[in-house]
């Protein structure tokens, strides 16, 4: 054999030699991580001072012990550890609380842990009387092995009596010291997962929808800023903790549209406030009958002080008279006959709109002038954003512009206005947006909103925080225009109870429900006039809204974007269903009559399980919106929802163990 043959023989051996110690070192599996958004492609999202469970499959060949470290860090900062506990099955979980807002990640650890299954050895041949000498000094020689002041101090004992020292390296501060110092064989780390925190508002909120010109309760004058001030105190009344405005920017003269969504206006027609820009000035200015920028800041000032956030919508289209149009032409399409090319949706046409390009000449200064835009409303002290139509615009500019965003402010909360195609509405809440809207205001008959709340609740819920709206200035539902009072109050209690986010647009607690013949818009949409409305009317249910929110805020359980335990109500028109305190103390039930027209009664259960409580056992209830206390004995009970007097229920069921407790 040549000098050269055995060379490339030795150093083939070495690389099999190689790989077959790569190969063992992953004799640990780390699978099935949770939460983690398309395998970790996305980041899961949570709030600010939540826990975040993490679960993972965690298992190795043999019966050797497994040992496993939950690691997180917000941004680039330093790494935290805390161990992981087996549950069951191979399947393990750990759990951290993120105390900062913005990106976070987390990762899990498992080694082999000898020192661990020597103990196990040792615990099992004691239990069976047999001689453990030689496992003794098996034990001494694990310690040698360990690294840190802690193991060193541990070796000392091995010049005591075998059998002292074997009852110090049974101790369980001697095992959690080997745990920590301890050999780790077979040491595997997962990949790192993206997790996004945010601040509270993000993950429970209601909110209210107004048009400022509207704030005037005069048809004939525009509404200011002063205006929207001086009611302040009726919405904070309501309980509401976000106020959101339409557009509040100039409104162009071409092509403006009248009254009804007429294609010619008349004078003295306000125009669409979705036509944006005119010579005054574009998204970064208001228009001129509002106010000034100052009356802006001092009414963000004085709705702060309320407990109100101000939310602006965020609209990516422009009045064919928008300042970017002559300064920036090449940002825009035009026809062959060198027109504007005009919004569309065939065979719908928006000649008071046009759309801005994302491609070409527009790249990248239109995609900064955006970012811009927000970053000037930001510095008014805005952090929240309603988006108007995401879907119709680039992914990867809303992933670009929200991680821009949200890096120099992680508390800024993007609401998605998507009424388009669920996996494009889950797309963009796994690129970056906090809240979205959802289908909730179809969803009326009872296995519909049962089977949307089961969707909401699986996998999504991970990244897709539903804002529950109950109507829009664009969406009058079929169900309400003929509902009457109880049908608002219905839908109301549903939206509130069953999403932690949730919100409604002005007149609704008046019970507006005048529509366009045929179609779910609303008949003289405020889109296009200024409206003045009565809000001391005998038909407002405002007092239900107020103490809708007031209950929210009061009970953990309809905080928390936990499941919804559905309870059967053996009728077709009563939706019964239980929100339950992370601590099981007390649970939220409710009960709505969906037929907002006869009165239904039916058979129902009270979840006396969920409180670890037989069938036959009695718990205590509150009513929380009529006021009392009773009790209910046993599991299946009789109600009766009438719609025009009590067309719903809310009762808090209070653990007796947790009452003893207290």
């Amino acid at each position: 054999m040549t000098r050269k043959s055995a060379k490339g023989k030795e150093t083939a051996f070495r690389e099999r030699h190689a790989g077959v110690t790569a190969s063992l070192a992953e004799r640990v599996a780390i699978e099935n991580v949770a939460p983690a958004v398309d395998g970790g492609l996305w980041p899961a999202k949570r709030m600010q001072g939540e826990t975040v469970d993490v679960f993972a499959d965690i298992f190795s060949d043999g019966h050797d012990a497994l040992a496993a470290d939950l690691l997180w860090r917000a941004g680039d900062g330093p790494w935290s550890r805390a161990p992981m506990r087996h549950i069951e099955n191979d399947r393990w979980t750990g759990a951290f609380t993120p105390r900062d807002i913005g990106a976070h990640k987390f990762a899990i650890e498992a080694w082999r842990d000898p020192f661990a299954s020597w103990a196990a050895d040792v615990d099992a041949k004691l239990r069976a009387q047999q001689n453990v000498e030689l496992e003794t000094a098996e034990g001494a020689r694990l310690v040698r092995a360990a690294q840190g002041a802690a193991a060193q101090s541990l070796s000392s004992f091995s010049t005591k009596e075998p059998d002292a020292f074997l009852a110090i390296l049974l101790r369980e501060e001697t095992r959690a010291t080997m745990r920590a110092c301890g050999t780790r064989e077979g040491e595997t780390r997962s990949a790192d997962y993206p997790l996004s925190v945010d601040r509270q508002r993000a993950a429970f909120s209601a909110w209210y929808e107004m048009f400022p010109r509207s704030a005037s309760n005069d048809p004939h004058r525009h509404g200011a800023f002063r205006d929207v001030i001086a009611g302040l105190d009726r919405i904070a009344g309501l309980g509401f903790d976000v106020l959101y405005f339409p557009p509040i920017h100039p409104i162009g003269r071409t092509n403006r549209k009248g009254r009804d969504n007429a294609l010619v206006a008349r004078t003295d027609d306000p125009g669409s406030v979705y036509a944006i820009g005119e010579s005054s000035g574009g998204h970064d200015s208001i228009h001129p009958e509002l106010g000034t920028l100052e009356d802006f800041r001092a009414l963000v000032a004085e709705a702060g002080a309320r407990g109100l956030e101000i939310a602006l919508d965020f609209a990516i289209q422009c009045s064919p008279d928008h300042p970017w149009i002559r300064d920036h032409p090449d940002w825009f399409s035009w026809r062959p006959d060198g027109s504007l090319r005009f919004a569309e949706n065939p065979p719908k046409k928006y000649e008071d709109i046009v759309n801005i390009r994302f491609d070409g000449p527009a790249l990248p200064a239109a995609w900064h002038a955006w970012r811009d835009v927000l970053s000037f409303w930001i510095a008014q002290g805005v952090r929240i954003f309603r988006v108007d139509n995401p879907h119709t615009k680039p992914l990867p500019f809303w992933r670009w512009l929200i991680a821009q965003i949200n890096h120099a402010h992680p508390d800024v909360i993007f609401l998605s206005e998507a009424f388009t195609r669920p996996k494009m509405m889950k797309r963009l809440a796994k690129i970056g947006f906090q809240q979205s809207y959802t289908y909730f205001t179809w969803r009326n008959g009872k296995q519909e909103i049962i089977d949307y709340l089961q969707e909401l609740g699986g996998p999504m819920r991970d990244y897709f925080r539903p804002n529950f709206f109950v109507n829009t200035p664009d969406i009058n539902p079929y169900y309400l225009q003929t509902s009457g009072r109880p049908g608002f109050i219905v839908r109301a209690t549903l939206a509130a109870t069953l999403s932690p986010n949730w919100g409604v647009y002005s007149g609704f607690e008046l019970c507006e429900a005048a529509a366009t013949p045929g179609r779910e818009e609303y008949l003289h949409s405020e889109k296009y006039e200024i409206k003045a409305r009565d809000f001391d009317t005998s038909l407002s249910i405002a007092p239900h809204i107020s103490r809708l929110n007031a209950i929210r805020r009061a009970h953990v359980a309809l905080q928390a974007p936990g499941p919804v335990l559905f309870l059967n109500a053996w009728s077709d028109h009563v939706l019964a269903y239980a929100r339950l305190a992370p601590d099981r103390s007390e649970a939220i039930v409710v009960m709505a009559n969906l037929d907002p027209h006869q009165r239904h009664s039916c058979a129902y259960e009270a979840p006396l399980w969920e409180f670890g409580l037989p069938d036959n056992a009695f718990v205590e209830a509150e009513d929380l919106l009529y006021g009392g206390r009773f009790r209910l004995h046993g599991k299946i009970h009789q109600i009766a929802l009438d719609p025009p007097h009590n067309p719903v229920v809310i009762w808090r069921l209070i653990n007796p163990a947790g009452e003893q407790a207290r």
